[in-house]
């Protein structure tokens, strides 16, 4: 092992972070290191919070940290925000989230930008949460960017799924047509002193007596919060700890983290093929040359799109 990768798991924040930042940038000697780190990972829990935006995903996240905190758990967290039009990066960043835990040592907090990626993640939130598992963090909670409700590859990515809502997002059996509810592991409905309030929860609750009131053996709860006083939180607590022990002691646990490494498979070589088609368009002009050929008929986007293969494969 090298020394970088050795000071990683030893506890260098600094360096670790530097690393997830080249990971982020995609620098391919990162990816050398992370090679490393990777057989040291898989201890960690990893929960993922999701949902609308609005409905207080990042207040609950933080309650969460201080929870976990309070059990003596080291806790990491990948925050995935909006990308910025003009830098790319991070809108809102570690700079305004969760400042509180900022002297914690045992808090680890990384800002990633979506660039463009869907589902609610960032293209490196899997490799980032690898090196965090390395770094030795007991828990990884990963909360989504929150731009609609489309954002479901976090199922992919974490061992339970916490999905958000909030009163006043409209009929919540209309929101599981988009596909977000269908990976609740828990159902959270925040601002549970809002007006409302048991209602959305009582549609949650018809939704999942429609499918049969439990998925794989596992009976999703509908929890209500108030993220803001920190009310119902013990009963999150209690339900992530719940839904673990019922990974561990059923096969959903093992299905899981099969469909886990072939995602983190799938996505590495779709990676690598995205920077051959890079690679490809630029030793044939750009895109530029490509669409004008298009665009004035001189040349056919299948046979444009040929050639590139031709490139990538060669």
């Amino acid at each position: 092992m090298t020394g970088i990768a050795q000071r990683i798991r030893a506890g260098d924040t600094r360096l670790g972070a530097r690393l997830m930042r080249c990971l982020d940038d995609g620098q391919p000697e990162a990816f050398a290191v992370l090679a490393e780190l990777y057989p040291h990972g898989g201890r960690a829990r990893r929960v993922g919070i999701t949902g609308p935006p609005g409905v207080g995903k990042s207040t609950l996240t933080d309650r969460l940290v201080t929870a976990f905190r309070a059990e003596g758990q080291r806790v990491g967290v990948v925050a995935i925000d909006p990308s910025s039009p003009f830098t790319g990066g991070a809108i809102l960043g570690d700079r305004v989230r969760m400042q509180r835990h900022a002297g914690d040592e045992d808090v680890f907090i990384r800002s990633l930008a979506t660039r463009g990626a869907l589902g609610g993640l960032s293209a490196s939130a899997r490799d980032t949460v690898y090196v965090m598992e390395a770094m030795g963090f007991d828990v990884v909670l990963v909360e989504t960017v929150g731009a609609g409700q489309d954002e479901v590859d976090v199922a992919n990515l974490v061992e339970t799924a916490v999905v958000v809502t909030a009163p006043g997002l409209g009929d919540s059996v209309q929101a599981i047509k988009a596909g977000i509810l269908e990976i609740a592991d828990i159902f959270v409905v925040n601002k549970a002193d809002y007006p409302d309030a048991k209602r959305a929860a009582q549609h949650l609750h018809l939704i999942l007596d429609l499918e049969g009131g439990a998925r794989r053996g596992w009976s999703v709860p509908v929890l209500e919060t108030v993220a803001q006083t920190g009310d119902g939180l013990e009963e999150l607590r209690t339900a992530i700890d719940d839904h673990g022990a019922h990974l561990a002691a059923s096969d959903e646990g093992g299905r899981r983290a099969h469909r886990r490494a072939q995602m983190a498979l799938t996505e590495r070589v779709e990676a690598l093929l995205r920077a051959k088609a890079r690679a490809a368009i630029t030793a044939y002009g750009g895109l530029g040359a490509l669409v004008a050929g298009i665009e004035d008929r001189t040349l056919d986007p299948y046979t444009a799109a040929q050639t590139l293969m031709e490139g990538i494969e060669g």
